[in-house]
């Protein structure tokens, strides 16, 4: 499973909301902006004209651009920091604020139902489009996405 696929699932309608939820200044301080701009194909990056290029994005990870994936996912997540930090935290993940080793073990902590557990405990006080993305997020980028989560709404 990769990352289109997880915003493939969300749909389009999840998809333009993750985009209208990004940090401009967020992506400014974790110095992606540019990055995120040259990638999105834009020669102005702002809410407005990441809006306005979500349907051309859409068409472009409907594709399979990964990249794009990749990058769009960075743009949401570092939006979206204090969510990760708690998420990590109900889960008993070790982190440095919200950030963990790639070649961490996490199997002890992501086992069971743990995307039910963080998505239950976390539901009431975050958007559930960016908490169901980010739950879908962690688990592809920890190996460990076998199906989307999609919890009963």
């Amino acid at each position: 499973m990769e990352l289109c696929d997880v915003y493939l699932a969300l749909g389009e309608d999840g998809f333009r909301e993750l985009l209208s939820r990004v940090s401009m200044s967020r992506l400014k301080t974790y110095q992606i902006f540019e990055q995120v701009k040259v990638r999105c194909r834009l020669v102005k990056l702002n809410s407005e004209h990441l809006r306005k290029a979500a349907p051309r994005l859409w068409e472009r990870l409907a594709a399979r651009d990964e990249a794009l994936a990749g990058d769009l996912a960075q743009a949401i997540l570092v939006t979206w920091l204090d969510m990760i930090i708690e998420a990590l935290d109900t889960l008993g993940v070790p982190h440095q604020d919200g950030f963990f080793s790639k070649d961490a073990d996490l199997s002890e902590h992501l086992k069971d139902d743990w995307q039910g557990r963080a998505y239950d405990a976390l539901k009431d006080k975050y958007p559930p489009v960016v908490l169901r993305f980010y739950l879908n997020h962690l688990a592809v980028e920890t190996g460990r996405a076998t199906e989307l989560f999609a919890p009963a709404a």
